[in-house]
């Protein structure tokens, strides 16, 4: 029940966010939370592909990836913060973080249903990326720090994932297997 190239594309997220690995040290702790994320993100694609590609299920895995990839890679180059490499990369991260979950909504909604364990990882998914929106207003309150490409599409993320959580709250919570009506 889990989107592959979903997974492809939180890899590539990851992978373009922290190439700032090569170019500066923040801490000990911040160099290996980033390498975490992106050895856990290659090595989930590699047991989606791989090790567990008897259960994969690229029937119903058909989305497009290049219809986000292209228009993010377009925008990251059209709206930046300093039009550098290693920013724009950043930028193409924040983009296509947003729309990474289309896939995975694409799949469930393709089966009409989804497993109880995706529906709860999906959930938490969501979660971490609404309370992404709560950190900035948090910093903006506290330290008048404003990232409008990052709060515009934490949003656009956030409002993806809406008509998921409701079917979660109304369904999954109440002990209902996720079917889409």
């Amino acid at each position: 029940g889990i989107s592959g190239k979903s997974q492809l594309l939180f890899a590539l997220v990851f992978t373009t966010r922290y190439l700032d690995l090569f170019t500066s040290f923040i801490s000990l702790y911040n160099t290996s939370m980033k390498l975490i994320y992106i050895a856990c993100s290659y090595a989930t694609v590699y047991l989606i592909y791989m090790k567990f590609k008897a259960t994969y299920d690229g029937n119903h895995d058909t989305f497009r990836v290049e219809f986000l990839i292209v228009p993010v890679g377009g925008l990251s180059f059209l709206v930046n913060h300093d039009f550098s490499p290693l920013e724009i990369l950043w930028t193409f991260s924040i983009y296509l973080e947003s729309v990474a979950i289309l896939p995975q909504l694409f799949m469930i909604s393709k089966t009409g249903e989804a497993e109880t364990i995706t529906t709860h990882y999906l959930f938490f998914l969501g979660l971490y990326r609404a309370l992404y929106l709560v950190n900035w207003i948090w910093r903006y309150y506290f330290e008048g720090f404003f990232d409008l490409i990052a709060v515009v599409a934490g949003v656009v993320q956030t409002v993806l994932y809406c008509d998921f959580f409701y079917l979660y709250v109304t369904k999954v919570l109440k002990g209902k297997k996720l079917s889409l009506p």
